[in-house]
C-alpha cells in the first residue's frame, strides 16, 4: 500500500488537493444498506507516526476498533512492525548508521533497530518512539481491545515466515478464541504466502491484496476469505462478483478497500457494498459514513498533536 508522509508534509500537500476534501454526500443519495468498518492503516497516521504503538493508541482513543500493520523480520530473526523493506524513511537509521545503506530491515539486528527513533521524522513530539516488535504490538492491540488486519510484508524475503508468524500469534494468545474467530485477519500481496499460511492454519481468516478479475475469484477463494483491492479499481459490478463467491469458510468473500482518505469516496464505496475501508484517517471516514464529514484530512492533520 502507499507510503505515508509525515504530518507536516501531508498537511501541506493535502491543502492543495481538492480531491481530498471530504464532501457531504448529496441529499438525494441513497444510504448504504450496511456501513463498512473503518480500518486504521498502520494505526492512524493522520495523528501519529505509522506502525508505532503511539499510532494504535491514538486509534483506540478515537474509537477505531480495527487497525492494520505490516510485519517483517530482522537479521537475527525477530519479527517487527515496519512497512518499508528499508529503514530510512520512518526512522533515523541513515543518521545513526551512516555507512550501512540501503538500510534494509533484514540487514539489521533487533538490538540495532531498537535503538532507532521512529517518531521524530513525523514530529518532534514523537521523538523517541520505537519500532515495535510484533510481540509488543500484538499485546498492545489486545490491551486496547482492538482487532488486527496483519500484513505479511514482502514474505518472499523471509523464508519460513508463515510458520514464524503463527508461532508468535499462538504465543501471544491470538490463536485463541475469540481472536481467531472475530479479531484477526492475515493478508498479503503474495498468493503463495497465503496458500502456505492457509494450509498451516485454515481456521485463520486471510485476505489477498489485489483485485483479481471476476473469472479468477474462485481460485483465490480456495485460500482467501477477503479480496482487498486498491479502492481505485473497485466498481459496483466487481463488488457483486466478489460477494457472489464463497471463501474457504463457506461465507461470501469480503472486501476491504485501501487506502481511502476522502469521505465522499468512502461513501461511494459503502454504497457499492464493500465490507471495510482502510484509511490513514479512519475517524474521518467513520464520520463521513455517519453523515458527519470533517472538512478534510489536511484540516484534521492540523490537530494531530492536540
Amino acid at each position: 500500500m502507499r507510503r505515508i508522509r509525515p504530518v507536516s508534509a501531508v498537511t501541506s500537500a493535502l491543502l492543495g488537493l481538492s480531491t481530498i476534501v471530504l464532501a457531504t454526500p448529496p441529499a438525494h443519495a441513497t444510504a448504504p444498506t450496511r456501513t463498512p468498518i473503518a480500518i486504521g492503516h498502520r494505526g492512524v497516521p493522520a495523528k501519529a507516526p505509522e506502525n508505532t504503538l503511539a499510532s494504535i493508541d491514538r486509534a483506540a482513543g478515537l474509537g477505531i476498533r480495527w487497525v492494520e500493520n505490516d510485519v517483517q523480520r530482522t537479521k537475527d530473526g525477530a519479527l517487527i512492525v515496519m512497512h518499508d523493506t528499508t529503514l530510512e524513511r520512518t526512522t533515523d537509521a541513515k543518521k545513526r548508521y551512516p555507512g550501512r545503506a540501503p538500510w534494509k530491515v533484514a540487514d539489521f539486528t533487533l538490538a540495532e533497530i531498537e535503538k532507532l527513533d521512529a517518531g521524530s521524522w513525523y514530529d518532534r513530539r514523537f521523538a523517541g518512539e520505537r519500532v515495535p516488535t510484533l510481540e509488543r504490538y500484538l499485546r498492545r492491540v489486545d490491551r486496547n481491545h482492538q482487532k488486527l488486519l496483519l500484513e505479511a510484508k514482502a514474505p518472499e524475503l523471509y523464508p519460513g515466515i508463515a510458520r514464524q508468524l503463527l508461532a508468535e500469534l499462538r504465543r501471544t494468545g491470538w490463536l485463541d478464541q475469540p481472536h481467531i474467530q472475530r479479531n484477526l485477519v492475515v493478508q498479503s500481496f503474495d498468493a503463495d504466502f497465503l496458500k502456505t499460511f492457509h494450509g498451516l492454519r485454515p481456521d485463520v481468516k486471510t485476505g489477498f491484496l489485489g483485485a483479481p478479475k471476476a473469472a479468477e475469484l474462485g481460485s483465490y477463494a480456495r485460500f482467501a476469505d477477503q479480496i482487498n483491492p486498491d479502492h481505485r479499481s473497485v466498481t459496483a459490478g466487481w463488488v457483486r462478483s466478489v460477494h457472489a463467491v464463497k471463501g474457504p469458510h463457506g461465507r461470501p468473500l469480503e472486501i476491504s478497500a485501501w487506502t481511502v482518505d476522502d469521505g465522499a469516496r468512502a461513501v461511494e464505496l459503502a454504497r457499492m457494498g464493500v465490507d471495510g475501508i482502510i484509511s490513514n484517517a479512519p475517524h474521518v471516514v467513520e464520520a463521513a459514513l455517519a453523515g458527519r464529514p470533517r472538512t478534510s484530512v489536511a484540516a484534521d492533520a492540523g490537530d494531530a498533536l492536540g
